[in-house]
């Protein structure tokens, strides 16, 4: 029943932004905390004794951590309290409710299965959406949303596609994140044929909607999960000719012309080009912030930059800002030195990650949990360019596979599921 609700809850985070977008009025969002509460209450009701000592790890401690520092910040006198309440909600509650209850509720290969087929499921139904947006055209809603943004959603007449997520950015980078982890799988151990067919359609369809979201960042979660897919896989040819191949695709975008008659690879291609007019606004408004944020250690405080900082602290500086980068986000929010500590932190899970794969030896096992490992790495670096693992659904597929990395050494030793072999 636990896990049936969480599941639910993951499918919830990667749908409920139709429901606000089409009927409007309510803040549907709300609905992740009363699916947290219930869960708490059901973990706290229904956990035997001996399974408590399942967060006793690292992961939990360093959540609890950035909470902490979190709720901190609420003296912080450049932030009032409703933006801190407003904000604290994805920056610090999501990430150390979301992984107590992944460690507290999944224990089986079955439920890594379900999880992998969820999301992947989920994400693909995304992009036929994106498909048809492109393709067809827009509901109501989604038609009120591009007319409300057409600076960021229409450029140069061409549609970006979104999807049933907040925007093309977060389309974009989830695109990548689930289109990298599929892809991975395609290309594991899988015995039946089938299976693997699947894998390959589901990977070419969520790359072909990071493609249409127009989302340039999201190239850069792709090259580093495929690197460091490769490196973890320890197959000595594989690293070398996939690295081959992963630089020559590089390079024909880097130094060719091919395919700008397809307006989707042509602004890809900008990614990559040091003198493009959006990175540079970007640049700037970091040299800029660098100023101002010289003399504030420890930030501006929660809600103060974003969306939160326009409609709670529109007086202040920083609200006028666009942070564009999640790290540029946390900088504004909590100084160089909570950034700092936010950053370390990413980086230890991650080493962490690559050590606990690394040592795996079950051969279809290992492939899920590189793809999660080599989906998070992506997710990460993608987050420099966009606010990307503060935002659902890729923040709650992000906790949930920290999660299943980590026991993956007890799931080794448990009775393996079929559902992906």
């Amino acid at each position: 029943m636990r896990s049936t609700l969480l599941f639910t809850l993951i499918f919830y985070c990667f749908t409920f932004i139709v429901l606000g977008r089409e009927l409007g009025g309510f803040p549907f969002g709300i609905f992740i905390e009363v699916f947290i509460f219930l869960l708490t209450v059901g973990v706290i009701v229904k956990t035997p004794k001996e399974d408590w000592n399942n967060i006793n790890n690292s992961f939990v401690f360093l959540m609890l951590l950035w909470f902490g520092i979190s709720v901190l910040e609420v003296v912080n006198p450049g932030s009032n309290t409703i933006a801190w309440v407003a904000e604290i909600r994805t920056t610090a509650f999501y990430p150390l409710f979301l992984v107590i209850l992944g460690f507290l509720i999944f224990k089986t290969n079955r439920s890594l299965d379900i999880f992998l087929i969820l999301v992947i499921g989920v994400s693909t139904l995304g992009s036929l959406n994106g498909m048809k947006q492109l393709f067809i055209g827009l509901s109501p809603g989604e038609t009120a949303f591009v007319t409300a943004n057409a600076s960021t959603h229409l450029l140069w007449g061409r549609l970006r596609v979104f999807s049933f997520y907040t925007g093309a950015g977060q389309f974009g980078a989830s695109q990548a994140h689930i289109g990298l982890m599929t892809l991975i799988l395609a290309l594991g151990p899988i015995k039946t044929k089938w299976k693997k067919i699947l894998l390959f359609v589901c990977a070419g369809l969520n790359l072909y909607g990071m493609l249409i979201s127009g989302t340039r960042g999201a190239l850069f979660a792709l090259v580093a999960g495929v690197f460091l897919a490769i490196f973890l896989s320890k197959n000595y040819k594989v690293v070398i000719l996939g690295g081959f191949v992963a630089v020559f695709a590089l390079g024909i975008l880097k130094f060719t012309h091919i395919g700008d008659g397809n307006y989707q690879i042509y602004r890809l291609r900008t990614a990559l080009n040091p003198e493009d007019p959006s990175l540079n606004v970007r640049f700037i408004t970091q040299r800029n912030l660098k100023e101002y944020m010289a003399t504030r250690p420890f930030g501006g405080g929660l809600g103060v930059i974003g969306y939160n900082g326009v409609n709670y602290n529109s007086d202040k500086y920083l609200s006028t800002v666009q942070p564009d980068s999640y790290f540029v986000k946390l900088w504004a929010m909590y100084g160089v030195v909570g950034l700092t500590i936010w950053v370390s932190i990413m980086m230890f899970i991650l080493g962490k990650c690559c050590a606990i794969v690394w040592r795996l030896e079950d051969p279809q096992l290992k492939t899920k949990i590189i793809a999660l490992t080599a989906g998070y790495a992506g997710v990460l670096i993608c987050s420099y360019g966009n606010e990307v693992i503060n935002n659902m659904p890729t923040s709650i597929v992000i906790y949930i596979s920290w999660v299943f990395i980590f026991i993956s050494p007890r799931l080794e030793k448990l009775e393996r599921s079929t559902l992906l072999d």
